[in-house]
């Protein structure tokens, strides 16, 4: 079958999220074929390129997020009128109260039955599809979504009777910020990705994360009516919650409602949904997913490449611990570095390295940050009079002359620390149970459902439980070495990716074999055929003979016809990209 692979800020591009996923995913399957359509994020993830393609990979089709031509907003009076009663209805169900915006639901409309909520719903989804068609009459919404009728109609949504009170203290500033928040939102709109050329010719689009990718999936099966498969391993909602927290109270609510309303109509029509752990299977429930719709299926990640350390763990310093990740605030190195004290007090052997880059001019401030703090709590120390002084803590970045592959960081240590106060799929912490390394992990996100009892787990913000963990392993070298063990088996049952890759081929199948036939072919004798690529002919040999033929009649074109081969010459990916 044909998959449309719908990524936003990913693959096929060198750095962004979940590339290596995709790419797993896309290799691992290649008795399929793909149509890639990706969101970029950024000029300079444009720059970069893209990984080297498989070839299941038909076409590549790219749009930018980051940017959009403003088309004018010369429309009729006809298309303005349009686009004012859509666009006033989206502003205005984001500005009443619902499940996911402002301080919570007025009584008057919640309390009690479900039918107010089905309605808002309603409105929400024909204010999208309005504009959809709107867009796709009219070649575009850009500047129609930029205009001054657009913040005017924020405005009045805002001020009407029944507004949240968030929502009417919005402000000019406020105002102008959530309307250019929502033109890049709904960006996706103005694309020409949906016709008979384009998602319409799949047979299943795959989201592969929530938002604009999913939003581009829901438009083609409005349009096409293509059967949807979204994959999350990180909620947008819950995204959104964590970015916007120097937000005004108003642009918060609002967005959280545009969010929130959004994950309820991707949810809602979607054949199935693949959280990526119950953490974010949690969040789906809570934006409203169907429990019958959900299949937690965990990322796939490469073994491979972690197992000589994996089987050799008595090879590590056991005087050692290893935090590997991307240095940021939401990591909480200043909590492991204080913890670091504690344990130098009972051992004072004890060393810690900490491996890894910081992400973006946050990271990088935050990394200095902590470098001074370490040279605070831990002066260079000498053991004589004559020898140079050197400090217990160690900051490196992989490919280094120290560690100059990711496997070679775990190697370093006996004992692997994760310190995260926010964390969504830890994978450094499957990466170094993959290593056979006894782990320390505060208790945040998907931690104990991916440690599964296979490791020491403590409360986040909290150094000397952390301190107290630690020591625990690095006093028991047995209990250590049975533990990293279990990790070991655990991860390559669960987290390998050919675990990943067999659990959505069979998704696949299961989707396409429930959903309407969308095109009519007929095989040699006149009966139509279930498939429109029958499964065996991916099989060597002759078994498609005799050959299917497309009924043309009443038929477009896409059925039969080729799609163009992607124009671009890949660039090859950087692996250190995480």
């Amino acid at each position: 079958m044909r998959i449309g692979l719908l990524t936003e800020g990913g693959y096929p591009y060198v750095s962004g999220e979940a590339r290596l996923w995709c790419d797993r995913l896309v290799r691992g399957l290649g008795q399929h074929e793909f149509d890639i359509y990706a969101l970029s994020r950024s000029e300079r993830q444009e720059d970069e390129g893209w990984v080297p393609l498989p070839p299941q990979i038909r076409r590549v089709r790219t749009a930018p997020l980051w940017t959009a031509e403003d088309d004018g907003g010369g429309r009729g009076r006809a298309a303005r009128r349009r686009f004012a009663e859509c666009y006033g209805e989206l502003t205005a169900v984001l500005c009443t109260a619902g499940p996911y915006g402002g301080s919570g639901p007025p009584p008057e409309l919640w309390a009690g039955t479900a039918e107010p909520l089905a309605t808002e719903a309603d409105r929400f989804r024909n204010a999208l599809y309005g504009l959809a068609e709107l867009a796709r009459d009219e070649g575009g919404l850009v500047g129609a979504l930029r205009s001054e009728a657009a913040v005017n109609a924020l405005e009045r949504a805002c001020r009407a009777p029944g507004a949240l009170r968030t929502a009417r203290e919005a402000r000019v500033p406020q105002l102008l910020a959530v309307a250019a928040h929502l033109e890049r939102a709904l960006r996706p709109l103005s694309l020409d990705w949906y016709g008979d050329d384009g998602l319409g010719s799949v047979d299943l689009c795959h989201a592969a994360s929530g938002g604009p990718a999913a939003l581009t999936g829901l438009l083609a099966h409005h349009f096409s009516g293509v059967p949807l498969l979204v994959t999350e391993y990180g909620v947008q909602l819950r995204t959104h919650y964590l970015a916007a927290t120097e937000s005004s109270p108003a642009v918060r609510a609002l967005l959280a409602a545009f969010h929130g309303r959004l994950a309820t109509e991707i949810y809602d029509r979607a054949a199935l949904i693949t959280p990526g752990n119950a953490h974010a299977r949690r969040w789906q429930e809570r934006c409203g997913a169907d429990r019958a719709k959900l299949r937690t299926v965990y990322p796939g990640m490469d073994a491979s490449h972690f197992t000589e350390v994996g089987e050799s763990p008595r090879s590590a310093d056991p005087d050692t611990l290893v935090w590997v990740g991307r240095v940021e605030p939401a990591k909480d190195l200043v909590s492991l570095l204080h913890a670091f004290a504690d344990v130098r007090k009972e051992e004072p052997k004890t060393r810690l390295r900490i491996v890894g880059a910081p992400a973006g001019p946050e990271g990088t401030a935050y990394l200095g940050h902590c470098k001074a703090l370490a040279a605070q709590l831990f002066p260079d120390v000498a053991d004589g009079l004559h020898e140079v002084g050197d400090n217990p803590v160690s900051f490196m970045e992989i490919g280094g002359p120290e560690v100059p592959t990711l496997a070679d960081a775990y190697a370093t240590g006996a004992v692997t620390v994760l310190s995260s106060v926010v964390e969504g799929f830890p994978i450094s912490l499957v990466e170094a149970m993959f290593c056979a390394r006894g782990t320390v992990s505060t208790d945040v996100g998907a931690v104990v459902e991916v440690i599964g009892g296979t490791g020491l787990v403590v409360p986040p913000r909290n150094p000397r439980a952390l301190a107290e963990a630690c020591l625990a392993l690095l006093r028991d070298p047995e209990r250590r070495e049975r533990l990293g063990a279990a990790a070991r088996a655990r991860a390559l049952e669960l987290f390998a990716v050919e675990q990943n890759t067999a659990a959505f081929h069979g998704i696949y199948l299961e989707i396409v074999s429930h959903s309407p036939v969308r095109r009519v072919v007929l095989d040699a004798t006149g009966e139509p055929l279930p498939f429109a690529a029958p499964a065996e002919a991916h099989v060597p040999g002759r078994w498609t003979e005799p050959a299917a033929r497309a009924v043309t009649g009443g038929i477009p074109g896409w059925a039969t016809a080729e799609p163009p081969l992607a124009t671009a010459d890949p660039v090859p990916a950087s692996e250190g990209a995480r």
